[in-house]
């Protein structure tokens, strides 16, 4: 007699669990960040990269009329496929890119700057992430373009490509 409900039993049991995994894979618990242009850039205060003396985006961004604004490591690939187009960039006086070396070895980043090239006016230390976070970033590279009223006017998640270098040139026209 036990066996006539074990078999039924295993079935009702399985049926179950495969429509609760089965819904569950409907259902995306991925943090996705909205795309807020035109906000304001959070207030700031971090490390100068080779100087490691602190200091608040307040003082950084007064000068231009545009900024780049690039968060980058050296263990990310991508960051190292952006990077010749952010060289590009760097030589349009313009503007000046800021770069966020996020969650990184100082001491590899040093070496990936060394290889590659600095194409950045300033280099902030966000060795914990807060910073990015504050700035609605979820992943590396992220680039922000920020007008003179200190306002997030564009945001590119992952490596600068070809299509994004040209919508950047055309904000800066």
């Amino acid at each position: 007699m036990k066996n006539k409900f074990i078999l039924p039993s295993l079935i009702i049991f399985f049926t179950f669990c495969f429509i609760i995994f089965y819904n569950s894979l409907e259902n995306s618990n991925s943090y996705i960040p909205k795309d807020d242009f035109d906000t304001k850039l959070p207030i700031f205060n971090s490390k100068d990269f080779f100087s490691k003396k602190e200091i608040s985006s307040q003082d950084l961004f007064v000068d231009n009329d545009y900024y780049i604004l690039n968060i980058w490591a050296s263990w990310c690939a991508p960051c190292r496929k952006e990077h010749p187009e952010l060289m590009k960039l760097s030589k349009n006086s313009s503007i000046k890119i800021i770069g966020i070396n996020y969650k990184d070895n100082l001491k590899n980043a040093k070496k990936f700057l060394n290889d590659l090239g600095n194409p950045y006016s300033t280099i902030l230390i966000d060795d914990d992430g807060t910073i990015s976070i504050e700035l609605g970033a979820y992943g590396v590279p992220e680039t922000f373009i920020i007008n003179k009223q200190n306002k997030i006017i564009q945001k590119f998640r992952g490596a600068l490509n070809t299509e994004s270098i040209e919508k950047i040139n055309l904000i800066l026209k």
